[in-house]
């Protein structure tokens, strides 16, 4: 643990928020400084919103702006795992939202692979992009029918799925794995696509869009140094920010995992997931003759289970990990959909969305660039209608009631009991001039002061001493230990005095 402490201090001192995926940070990007007309406005510079680009950069005039730096989001923290066989989600879709639904998500996520193995090769792009097997076994005996039946369904429609044990030192009922799966770094793959598209199109980071106006069939898109005035809007950032028409927290709810990096000696080859809560799943990756474990565990609904270091010390106890072999710890967050499907296309008229990845952000973000970007060029797609962000259905209305007491459990919980009884000695919560503050000593006696109310809607954050952030449990806005906002759906900064 000290060795990882030592980690976070230099992280604090720096300034910067890394992950494991970091490298070659000399990268600066431009902001915005001035009210421009463009045809089609892409916010968010992820994983969704640079494919999307990707796909429209040979067009008419195309824009992307961040709140950060590009990738420095819910893509920055992925496992990275590029796989259609994902514990058992199409047997769930097939019981919400019918066969048809389960068999078109089965294709969208083989033909998103295609895609990204088509674009890596086509482009050239060194991004550790290996073919690697996926397991999926039952942690627990009452699993075992649930994940033979996911298997039957695969192998129903052509999948070749074989029977084998999962090589890794997990209790496993019974195991499966498929073989046309893929690993790869995302910020490598990322880096190359920004540049790509950087040649034809506008990026600009720390951009915050913090409101849109309609007018005369035009979006007028407000950011702090000017106005983007654009004919088509495309929404690629984790969470909506905003509140209407979509009203994102009765469609969904936040999940929150934890990795942990560690070095072994033995580079498995493999990835592998449990078929359901609770989740423990580990994959590899090999930097020269470093080879790494990211193993991720403790999944859980953000509106309960707040204490991360408890979480993070879980992961590690689960999977026996030594603190001197550890080089990183994190936690990210996934948007849950009521069908277990994303949310992608048309919300209004020349608006558009790409949310609600369920876990599977890495092939679902592939298959929305190509969505939106055939939405925004009036071309054909046969994933419009499954993956219409307004789509009812029979979970959709049974969720509704979880869904908002889950945002009234986290809203409520963060105003009383404030001071979480984890909290350490370096931590002060008060109240100044009618704002509530928090103060954060690090181990060099440094005070970092921010305001504590989240400025989206007005959560109490709680500080998370592992990555030494301040996290929004309600719609999972994060910000950095001084107050910069580094994720969305907050435009804000919580920087004292602001």
């Amino acid at each position: 643990m000290f060795l990882y402490k030592v980690f976070l201090i230099v992280k604090t001192i720096s300034g910067d928020i890394m992950s494991f995926w970091d490298y070659n940070r000399k990268h600066v990007g431009k902001q915005l400084n001035s009210d421009i007309c463009v045809d089609t406005l892409i916010i968010g510079a992820g994983m969704t919103g640079l494919m999307t680009a990707y796909n429209l950069r040979n067009k008419s005039s195309v824009c992307v702006v961040d709140v950060s730096e590009f990738g420095r989001g819910v893509t920055l923290n992925t496992t990275a795992k590029i796989t259609y066989f994902q514990q058992r989600v199409y047997t769930q879709i097939k019981s919400l939202a019918g066969e048809k639904s389960a068999v078109m998500y089965l294709k969208g996520q083989l033909e998103s692979i295609k895609m990204l193995e088509y674009i890596i090769k086509n482009e050239s792009i060194d991004c550790d992009f290996k073919r690697t097997p996926s397991f999926v076994f039952a942690n627990n005996e009452s699993e075992v029918t649930k994940l033979e039946q996911e298997v039957d369904f695969l192998r129903s429609h052509g999948v070749s799925v074989i029977e084998k044990e999962v090589p890794f030192n997990v209790r496993s009922f019974s195991s499966f794995c498929v073989e046309d799966t893929y690993t790869f770094h995302p910020l490598k793959f990322l880096r190359a696509i920004y540049d790509i598209v950087s040649k034809k199109v506008s990026i600009y980071e720390n951009t915050p869009i913090v409101n849109i106006k309609e007018s005369d069939g035009l979006y007028y898109c407000y950011s702090p140094r000017g106005i983007i005035k654009a004919s088509k809007v495309v929404i690629a950032c984790h969470y909506p920010f905003f509140l209407f028409p979509y009203f994102m927290p009765i469609r969904s709810y936040i999940e929150k995992s934890y990795v942990v990096v560690s070095r072994v000696l033995n580079n498995g080859g493999y990835s592998c997931i449990s078929s359901s809560n609770p989740v423990y799943s580990c994959r590899f990756y090999q930097s020269g003759n470093d080879i790494y474990q990211l193993s991720l565990s403790e999944s859980h609904n953000t509106s309960v289970k707040q204490n991360d270091a408890m979480h993070f010390e879980n992961v590690k106890k689960y999977f026996g990990l030594m603190e001197k072999d550890i080089v990183d710890c994190y936690s990210n967050v996934d948007i849950m959909t009521v069908d277990f499907m994303p949310y992608i296309g048309k919300i209004k008229n020349n608006m558009y969305i790409g949310t609600g990845y369920n876990t599977w952000g890495m092939t679902n973000s592939v298959l929305a660039g190509k969505i939106l970007s055939d939405l925004v060029e009036k071309r054909y797609n046969p994933y419009i209608n499954i993956f219409n962000p307004t789509r009812k259905g029979v979970a959709f209305f049974n969720k509704i009631p979880y869904n908002l007491l889950g945002q009234a459990k986290s809203f409520i919980g963060t105003k009383i009991n404030k001071y979480k009884s984890w909290y350490s000695d370096n931590l002060y919560l008060y109240s100044k001039n009618g704002k509530k503050l928090g103060v954060y000593i690090d181990d060099g006696g440094r005070k970092h002061m921010v305001t504590t109310t989240c400025p989206h809607m007005g959560c109490s954050l709680i500080f998370n001493e592992s990555e030494l952030t301040w996290d929004c449990p309600c719609h999972s806005s994060r910000f950095s230990i001084d107050g910069e906002c580094i994720k969305g759906p907050s435009t804000l900064d919580i920087r004292y005095p602001n």
